[in-house]
């Protein structure tokens, strides 16, 4: 007899995946959810350590529990315990699931996902980027470029660090720090410049009577960031930050940067002056709207759920 229901219009075949294979509707989030929950003995803090809402984890090792037919967690209002059927399951997941993880970083073992940036890297990336490689398996190579979306836009990388703001129609970037500002002034600077040039604090608003140099490319400080009537000149342009660098250096006009950029490239004909009421830089991480590679979209995701905060 065939079809697909019974008399009474029930399915009588799993023809889902999980159910030709004998196996319960089960996805990995299930599991590291109540591993987590196992672990810590304590939905809050394994909702924490997962970066969920406790609501949903409780769905989730409910939904586990329904799944395999067997409740795995006792719960009280004062402590959570493990079931003897929860015992049986954490014991095979700690075998199960460093294999699992093993073979899905088995296909990037020996790929390389291209990170771009322009003139330097925040610090917290070093750390980012070593947890994304021991996650995945990929390397991580670092690529700069002088370019308005360090090497995006024309294919040099997969991903990348950006200061200032990001075109919506090209790239998807999320803010995941913010930098401060200071002005940046010659030693032996002349002309206007050189009031300033042994101060330790200057306000922003100071900066609209003295010459500026601008880093056209990868700068992140204009004269539009000023308003109308009330714009520094502009002194010289330049088109990547060491031209910008020296043109500062010699004398051109005073610069502004973000702090750990500037403080981070010494010269000893410089000096940085500590800016009040100043825009903060923010920094983006961004990758192609269309066609971004698998391994960017995952570095995107996994860096900057967990950037620290100022960094």
């Amino acid at each position: 007899m065939s079809g697909d229901t019974s008399d009474h219009g029930t399915p009588q075949d799993d023809l889902s995946p999980a159910g030709l294979l004998g196996l319960p509707d089960v996805e990995l989030r299930h599991l590291r959810g109540f591993v987590a929950v196992a672990e810590e003995r304590n939905f809050t803090h394994a909702a924490q350590r997962l970066r969920i809402g406790q609501p949903s984890l409780t769905r989730t090792v409910r939904a586990l529990e329904e799944a395999v037919g067997a409740q795995l967690l006792e719960r009280t209002t004062r402590h959570v315990a493990l079931t003897d059927a929860g015992r049986r399951l954490y014991a095979e997941l700690g075998v199960l699931l460093p294999r699992l993880g093993d073979a899905l970083r088995a296909p990037c073992r020996h790929a390389t996902l291209r990170l771009g940036f322009t003139s330097l890297l925040p610090v917290a990336c070093a750390e980012l980027n070593a947890a994304f490689e021991a996650a995945t398996g990929a390397r991580v190579r670092l690529v700069r470029r002088d370019t308005p979306l360090a090497g995006l836009e024309t294919g040099d990388c997969d991903v990348a660090v950006l200061r200032g703001d990001a075109p919506q129609d090209t790239v998807r970037s999320r803010v995941v720090a913010h930098e401060a500002r200071v002005a940046v002034v010659a030693r032996s600077a002349k002309g206007a410049a050189a009031s300033v040039a042994g101060r330790r604090v200057m306000d922003w608003s100071e900066l609209a009577h003295l010459p500026l140099v601008v880093n056209t490319v990868t700068g992140t400080t204009r004269p539009e960031l000023w308003p109308v009537g009330q714009r520094p000149e502009l002194a010289c342009t330049s088109g990547n930050f060491d031209e910008w660098l020296e043109a500062v250096a010699a004398g051109h006009g005073i610069g502004v940067a973000p702090e750990p950029v500037a403080q981070r490239h010494t010269h000893p004909g410089l000096r940085f002056i500590r800016l009040k009421n100043a825009p903060a830089v923010a920094v983006r991480l961004a990758i192609p709207t269309r066609g971004a590679h698998p391994l960017a979209v995952q570095h995107y995701a996994m860096t900057a759920a967990n950037w620290p905060s100022g960094a």
